[in-house]
């Protein structure tokens, strides 16, 4: 990827491509449609189980037993969601001035809203979004008082200043390097918006100018960092794994292949890349309540840097994952933070990550989790793959 050889854009162009397969959710058969249920099966099956003693439907039941798996967690409960089987849940915010009013957004188009904290969710229509034949994968949501902003992918930018009662959608230029995978609402008309190829844009003006916060695109800074020693960037592939903001505006970012990470402060102009000092890929990295860095690596490992800010040295520490993959972390406090990853992996620290203990009641909950999000010191989710969500109790 060459350099960002204009330094602004404005939003005067609109410019989408038709996804390479955009195909509607497939629908799961009732019950009822499914032609082996018929009366003489419904009428052998009651003989069977009329014959087994009481306790039997606690053994024939999975889906009672795992409820009651899932209700016995101490820390979380599952909020079941009106969407379609398949959906994979991308991330939530809630409106500062309303904290009971949030919004969810995921893969299939899913934008949904809930007025009661996160009890209940609706889906919710935004006319902007489907007046095209796309279907949208939503990746990130922010608001700054009553405004906020949605990005996704096709290219799509929304914007609200009414607390998303109502939500303008906002054309974007052709010259955008990369999907748009992060936005930050930073103030009033303000925003921040970052691409999977290491773009970083800043609007003050509703997002009709944006002004390109470094200079050169990742690809083009690995182009000319490469000898200076960044194992596997010969291997780079343009485009982020994750990237992750800190309160304080820095940035840090995995390399799609995991074999080592970028990281960006304000000011400036170019992303700094870092080799891993882990031999295992890296999945995910992230900030600490204490500004320092968590990452995790592949198979299951998490590593926590020595001190606070940016930093290559980094400390193991033991976590039972079970083998499975830790995929985000996410703080509730300077002591308490929650891990989740793939097939209900569910971890908790209550002493700033020197020691974790799994919840394992989340062992029975058949999803990757993919995010933890604290909204607050009360109020936390767990987003994952088809359509699971967990919400925080205390």
């Amino acid at each position: 990827m060459a350099s960002l050889t204009s330094p602004t854009f404005t939003t005067n162009t609109r410019c989408l491509q038709r996804p390479q397969n955009s195909h509607s959710p497939s629908q799961q058969p009732r019950l009822s449609q499914r032609p082996e249920l018929n009366r003489r099966h419904f009428i052998s099956q009651t003989a069977s189980l009329s014959s087994l003693p009481l306790l039997s439907p606690l053994i024939l039941n999975p889906q009672q037993a795992n409820a009651a798996a899932e209700d016995s967690l101490s820390e979380w409960e599952r909020v079941y969601l009106p969407i379609d089987p398949g959906v994979v849940l991308l991330d939530i915010a809630f409106v500062p001035d309303d904290t009971n009013h949030g919004f969810l957004l995921g893969t299939r188009q899913t934008i949904m809203e809930t007025k009661d904290g996160g009890n209940t969710w609706v889906q919710r229509s935004i006319p902007s979004a489907e007046d095209e034949d796309f279907n949208y994968r939503f990746n990130s949501i922010s608001f700054k008082g009553k405004e906020g902003w949605i990005v996704g992918k096709p290219a799509i930018l929304l914007y609200t200043a009414d607390s998303g009662e109502t939500w303008e959608r906002i054309p974007l230029s052709a010259q955008l390097p990369g999907d748009m995978v992060y936005i930050k609402a930073t103030g009033e008309k303000s925003a921040e918006m970052v691409t999977d190829e290491g773009a970083i844009y800043i609007t003050s003006n509703r997002g009709y100018n944006w002004r390109a916060a470094v200079q050169e695109s990742v690809s083009a800074t690995l182009n000319r960092t490469v000898s200076s020693g960044i194992s596997g960037a010969s291997y780079y592939t343009g485009t982020f794994n994750t990237v992750n903001r800190s309160p304080n505006g820095n940035y840090v970012a995995v390399s799609s292949r995991g074999n080592f990470y970028l990281t960006w402060e304000p000011g400036q102009a170019f992303w700094q890349p870092h080799n891993r000092a882990i031999a295992r890929r890296i999945q995910n990295m992230g900030w600490r309540a204490d500004g320092g860095l968590w990452l995790l690596v592949r198979g299951g490992g998490l590593y926590l840097s020595k001190g606070t800010g940016i930093s290559e040295e980094f400390e193991e520490i033991p976590v039972q994952s079970r083998g499975f993959g830790i995929l985000d972390v996410g703080y509730r406090s300077k002591e308490e933070a929650w891990a989740a990853g793939g097939s209900g992996v569910l971890l908790r620290t209550t002493n700033g990550g020197k020691t974790w203990t799994r919840d394992k009641a989340a062992d029975n909950i058949a999803a990757n989790l993919y995010s933890v999000k604290f909204i607050d010191d009360k109020k936390g989710f767990v987003l994952g793959n088809d359509g699971v969500l967990l919400r925080y109790l205390g």
